[in-house]
């Protein structure tokens, strides 16, 4: 099967691995309990035990962006406490 597309956009992300050892398990409660309520569990009889995560809003997904944003401010004023230069290739 032979799919043409006219018109692509990718968008690279960026993983910021150097400020990894500036997270914390507070930070990753945090950002779990935010997400918790989208979680939908299987029925109580199912038998994989596992369950889905619903759609996100608009709005869920522009908060999210605004607090990954914050949280990868907090890990870079963590690494300069630290000493620590954190290293950004563009």
């Amino acid at each position: 099967m032979r799919v043409r597309l006219e018109r692509v956009t990718l968008w690279a992300m960026k993983l910021r691995l150097d400020l990894l050892e500036h997270l914390t398990a507070e930070d990753i409660r945090k950002a779990a309990e935010e997400s918790v309520h989208r979680f939908k569990p299987e029925p109580l009889l199912s038998k994989t035990g596992t369950g889905s995560l619903s759609s996100a809003s608009i709005e869920e997904r522009a908060k999210e962006a605004e607090h990954s944003m914050e949280l990868t401010r907090k890990l870079e004023a963590r690494a300069r406490k630290n000493g620590k230069r954190s290293v950004r290739k563009s």
